[in-house]
């Protein structure tokens, strides 16, 4: 596959493309979030409107990992252009559904449709984020793949906050949106070039999961961590933020939106962090900066420094999160890449499915103090592992330069 030289032309029409499609990623789970005491007391009668209610910001994920495994075959069978395309389109019309629908077991099935959606997108888009550039451009794209997610958050968390206020029903239109992308990515998007069959069997052994290494599942176990940690903020904090007594919907998407703005301001910086402090080094200070964020929460007062602890975490996950795309594209072979793509995308929104499953017991247990304390420390204990890692790495770089 034909990949950019290691420069990223500052309008590479792909390369805008691919980061308006990442736009939406998070734009799935997290949008309605504003809207979730809303539809809880309108589903009030429902025995598990608040279990369901929450539920409903993973519900994609569920689809996602059930699914972007074999989106990924198809990816590197079929090609990703068509698969790109059509998630979403689909994206848009499953993501409105929930306008109209009148039960939660509906809206629940709703958001199971644009989970197949999420798993098109991503694993098409991820993957041809590494057939197009490499080096530094590659680098930069995937940093800046974590800030255009972020700023579809930003921009779909608070409109979805400012229609919850009229219903929370109107907060599912926001998905509507996507459909202003598919003309820009049907222009801008091309198939590139794939190995072919004669190629890869004379060259090549047989395309199965087991060329991919057993590193590429370490660091897809790790991302699944790190997600379930950080995807407490669009499942809990609105409730959080309900406990201190406010209300508006406004209000409670705009932290999220610190959240989601912080991590696009971080994740612009990952080209340039990456060089000077390397893999390991960056997951210290995510993890070091998600901990102090979790801290934060958990001591915090009142709104001030709610939003200061969101942002904290925004930080620190957007300094994490593109390492996590980098090594594992760079360790797939070209023929795989789709479905490495797919793999990392299941550890996603695995750790999203997982989170509410255990952070809900949490908080009726330790309440949310309790909750985000016990995160503090568990994400000061990822930033100790990286700093030993770090040691680790050194050390032996600095023997092997004596020996030398």
């Amino acid at each position: 596959m034909t990949a950019a030289p290691s420069t990223l032309p500052a309008l590479d029409r792909r390369a805008v493309a691919l980061l308006l499609a990442a736009t939406l990623t998070t734009m799935a789970n997290a949008a309605i979030s504003p809207a979730l005491p809303g539809l809880e007391a309108r589903f009030a009668d429902h025995p598990q409107a608040a279990l369901l209610t929450r539920f409903l910001v993973p519900a994609p994920s569920v689809a996602v990992v059930l699914i972007a495994g074999w989106a990924g075959v198809l990816a590197d069978r079929l090609g990703r252009r068509p698969m790109l395309i059509g998630g979403v389109l689909l994206f848009a019309l499953a993501g409105s559904l929930g306008m109209v629908l009148g039960s939660l077991e509906a809206i629940l099935l709703s958001r199971l449709a644009l989970g197949v959606a999420v798993a098109l997108i991503m694993t098409a888009q991820t993957a041809l984020i590494a057939d197009y550039f490499d080096g530094a451009a590659r680098s930069r794209v995937l940093g800046l793949q974590i800030s255009a997610r972020n700023l579809g958050g930003l921009v779909s968390i608070t409109l979805a906050g400012v229609l919850a206020l009229m219903s929370p029903m109107h907060a599912f239109a926001i998905h509507g949106l996507a459909l202003l992308i598919l003309p820009i990515l049907w222009c801008a998007i091309s198939e590139p070039k794939r190995p072919s069959p004669a190629t890869t069997a004379r060259g090549a052994p047989p395309a199965t999961t087991q060329r991919l290494g057993l590193g590429l599942w370490a660091i897809a176990g790790l991302q699944m961590l790190t997600t379930i940690c950080f995807f407490t903020m669009p499942t809990q904090v609105p409730f959080f933020v309900a406990s201190h007594g406010i209300k508006n919907t406004a209000i409670i998407g705009s932290v999220m939106g610190a959240l989601t703005l912080a991590g696009m301001l971080a994740a612009t910086r990952y080209s340039t962090l990456k060089p000077r402090l390397g893999h390991a080094r960056l997951f210290l200070l995510g993890y070091g900066l998600m901990g102090l964020g979790m801290a934060v929460l958990a001591l915090a007062p009142g709104l001030a420094m709610i939003f200061l602890g969101a942002a904290l975490v925004g930080l620190g996950f957007a300094t994490v999160s593109p390492n996590f795309n980098e090594i594992a594209l760079r360790a797939a072979p070209a023929d795989l890449r789709g479905r490495a793509a797919g793999i990392m995308t299941t550890s996603v929104f695995l750790g999203q499915i997982v989170s509410p499953f255990l952070t809900l017991p949490m908080v009726r247990h330790a309440g949310y103090s309790g909750t985000f304390a016990t995160l503090a420390v568990l994400l000061g204990l990822a930033a100790l592992v990286a700093l030993l890692a770090y040691g680790v790495t050194r050390g032996a770089t600095d023997a092997a330069e004596r020996a030398s």
